[in-house]
């Protein structure tokens, strides 16, 4: 069955309108015709079971037949900050690091990111980011669409990370696993966490001074050198599995 998101102003009282690009993709891709049921998620932790009645030029009317409350994202918002990867892979990291949980992702443009974005490409490319992301969430049946926020640098992404509760650093100096167990089980179901994943060739020793006088805890992925796109996976898949609701 098809998801959907709209907002909570698009919810009425036995119906959802739905708009936008969703609406040209509803008829003219997936070819919906009235009597098909879809699901239809608000991002505020309420769905919808509903049949499509109506299809115009500019919108879908989608008469509700249930309502439910339910809870699929995890108790902790996660903040992946991630330096910019070469090629690609930032496609795949925003797909999977939706798949897993993160409520956002922050590009980040640290010392020794190979890639150099000008404004016009950086924002192509959060365009296409938050596309990934839309597509990823409606595939793993999240409740919001998590947001790729604009690029930033290495001051600003530390600005941003200081309204969050705890900050991680994967790190290849940090101390033992010990010492990474006791921050991670520290962490409360409802605080805030922010990753920060450096580029392939790593955190300048800088970066990671200035991170940690901010408020960043070093932490080890263990004694192997992870590349850039599998250590934000595995960090949070380390959260995802120690904050997970039952």
């Amino acid at each position: 069955m098809y998801h959907f998101f709209v907002e909570p102003g698009q919810v009425h009282d036995n119906y959802v309108e739905i708009l936008g690009g969703d609406v040209n993709h509803m008829k003219n891709v997936l070819r919906m015709k009235p009597g098909e049921e879809i699901i239809i998620s608000d991002g505020f932790g309420h769905e919808y079971s509903c049949n499509v009645s109506e299809l115009t030029e500019d919108s879908v009317r989608a008469e509700i037949l249930e309502r439910r409350g339910v809870s699929v994202e995890l108790p902790s918002r996660l903040v992946l900050f991630q330096c910019l990867p070469k090629g690609d892979k930032m496609e795949l990291i925003v797909q999977k690091a939706v798949e897993l949980g993160a409520s956002a992702v922050v590009p980040v443009a640290s010392r020794r990111c190979v890639v150099k974005l000008d404004a016009k490409k950086a924002q192509k490319k959060v365009t296409r980011w938050q596309q990934i992301s839309e597509s990823a969430a409606k595939q793993s049946k999240r409740m919001l669409i998590p947001e790729v926020k604009n690029v930033m640098n290495w001051k600003e992404a530390l600005a941003f990370a200081k309204g969050l509760d705890v900050v991680l650093i994967p790190y290849e100096l940090a101390q033992g696993m010990k010492e990474t167990r006791e921050i991670l089980a520290a962490i409360q179901p409802g605080q805030s966490v922010g990753i920060f994943i450096g580029p392939e060739g790593g955190f300048e020793e800088e970066e990671v001074r200035d991170a940690m006088e901010a408020g960043g805890k070093p932490v080890t992925l263990g004694k192997r050198i992870l590349r850039t796109e599998t250590a934000g996976m595995t960090m949070l898949s380390i959260l995802m599995y120690t904050l997970e609701s039952v």
